[in-house]
C-alpha cells in the first residue's frame, strides 16, 4: 500500500550547453550525456481478490420465518434467513436451486502528498428482482481509507498509516523494496470492495 518521486539536475544541461557553444572551434563535440532516469511510478496494486461461487438445492423453506435450508453439491445442509432484500419468497419451491456468488478484494495507492486528503468513506447499493421475477439480490460496498504515511523502516520492512483520527498501524509490507518509492508524508489510499449476489433459478429438468 503506497507510492513516490524523485528529483532533475540542471548542471549538466548547463555545461553541455557552453561545451556546444565552445566547440565550433574544436574538433568533435562531445556525445551528449543520455538522458535523465525516468521517476519510478509510486507503488500501487491489488493486495487480494476472491471470487466464489455455490449453487445449492431448496430442501426445505418456511415462508412465515423466511428461513431457507439448501444443500450444497457435496452434502451439506445450510440453513439461513433470507433477507427482506430477497422478495416474491414465495416463487421459491423445494428442489430450486439457490446460486451465491461473493467476491471480495483488497488494493491500494500511494499518493504525493496535497493530492489527496485523509478520510475514510462507504458506498453500498443493493439491487433487487422486480415484482413477479424470480427472487433475486445483489448489494456492493466500497469502503475507501486515506492515511497518511508516518513512519517507514526499511530495515523492518515496515511502514507506519496514520488513519484520518490520528491514529497509527504498523503494517509489514510484503514487497520491502518499494519502500524505496515512498516518503514520509506520502498519502496511502486503500479501497476494500465486496459484493455478493443470490439468484433463485428454475429446477433443472430430468
Amino acid at each position: 500500500m503506497h507510492n513516490r518521486k524523485t528529483q532533475a539536475m540542471m548542471t549538466a544541461a548547463v555545461c553541455l550547453t557552453l561545451g556546444i557553444a565552445g566547440c565550433a572551434a574544436k574538433e568533435a563535440a562531445p556525445p551528449p550525456p543520455p538522458p535523465p532516469a525516468a521517476s519510478a511510478p509510486l507503488p500501487s496494486g491489488t493486495v487480494g481478490e476472491n471470487l466464489v461461487t455455490a449453487t445449492a438445492t431448496v430442501k426445505a423453506i418456511d415462508q412465515k420465518t423466511r428461513m431457507v435450508t439448501v444443500q450444497s453439491p457435496e452434502g451439506k445442509l445450510i440453513k439461513f434467513r433470507a433477507s427482506d432484500e430477497i422478495r416474491n419468497l414465495p416463487q421459491v419451491k423445494v428442489g430450486d436451486l439457490v446460486t451465491v456468488s461473493y467476491y471480495e478484494s483488497l488494493a491500494y495507492e500511494v499518493m504525493r502528498p496535497g493530492s489527496g486528503t485523509p478520510g475514510a468513506a462507504v458506498a453500498e447499493e443493493i439491487g433487487r428482482a422486480k415484482a413477479g421475477e424470480k427472487p433475486g439480490a445483489a448489494g456492493a460496498r466500497v469502503m475507501t481509507v486515506t492515511a497518511t504515511i508516518a513512519g517507514i523502516d526499511k530495515s523492518g520492512g515496515t511502514v507506519t498509516l496514520r488513519g484520518p483520527d490520528g491514529n497509527d498501524a504498523t503494517i509489514k509490507v510484503r514487497h520491502p523494496e518499494k519502500l524505496n518509492q515512498v516518503a514520509i508524508g506520502d498519502l496511502v489510499n486503500i479501497t476494500y470492495t465486496e459484493a455478493i449476489g443470490v439468484s433463485v433459478d428454475a429446477p433443472s429438468k430430468k
